[in-house]
């Protein structure tokens, strides 16, 4: 109960950045906290690859995108259709995240166009297809290299405690590092801006859907459309 009366607290707190950030606009507020976001990330990433196994990240980086690109077309097309020896993962995963994006598409699909006004074609599918795709294969990389870096070579740990509690993972990986406390800080403010740019983006596109297509909807249905998000988490929080 006391943990989840701390996480509402926290799912208020977050709706309250995201509230300041989308009342201020998307120029000054959202823009802002997402490239103060994108740079604090880069930050916790170059401090991993040069403080943890850089050369094993190095050799893995080219494997994940090669295994990545090879798996890419097979895994786009299985549908488990030959008996149900492997049934279960595409159900798990695959299905998850298709009826995860269809969910998302027309916020992020608005939001990109949005915030691509001005753009070349080219620009805007190096944008939204390979600079994305080639960021994550990067952070996945060096966040999850160095975990199981940790569990090949270095005594191991971070399993165990991910069983035990998987929220505790990227901070368990900190703590093998330098400097734990600091990075598991500014990991925490990594996570906060994360929750509240996507918040921002959500709230931005259901603004402009419900005012008739007004890029500049009123401030206050900006300010109920992201606190409705907030109480719809909490409440769902709640209801388990």
């Amino acid at each position: 109960a006391a943990n989840v009366g701390v996480q509402v607290i926290l799912i208020a707190i977050i709706t309250g950045i995201a509230i300041i950030s989308v009342v201020t606009g998307l120029k000054k507020g959202v823009e802002i906290l997402s490239q103060f976001n994108i740079y604090l990330a880069l930050l916790l990433t170059l401090f991993v690859l040069i403080l943890g196994p850089t050369l094993f990240l190095f050799d893995s980086l080219g494997q994940n995108i090669g295994s990545y690109l090879s798996n890419l077309i097979p895994l786009s097309t299985w549908t488990e259709s030959y008996g149900p020896v492997e049934a279960g993962w595409q159900h798990g995963w695959t299905v998850f995240y298709w009826a995860w994006w269809i969910a998302w598409s027309p916020f992020v699909g608005m939001f990109i166009a949005r915030i691509s006004k001005g753009r070349t074609i080219r620009q805007f599918v190096g944008g939204v297809l390979f600079v994305p795709t080639l960021v994550s294969s990067i952070w996945l990389t060096v966040f999850g290299g160095t975990a199981l870096h940790r569990e090949l070579y270095s005594g191991g740990g971070i399993v165990d405690a991910v069983k035990d509690n998987v929220a505790t993972a990227m901070f368990e990986l900190l703590a093998t590092l330098p400097l734990a406390g600091i990075t598991s800080f500014l990991m925490v403010v990594v996570i906060v801006t994360f929750f509240v740019t996507s918040s921002d983006s959500g709230s931005l596109v259901v603004d402009t859907i419900t005012s008739g297509g007004n890029l500049h909807p009123p401030v206050i249905q900006k300010v109920f459309w992201a606190s409705a998000e907030g109480v719809v988490a909490a409440v769902l929080l709640l209801a388990g």
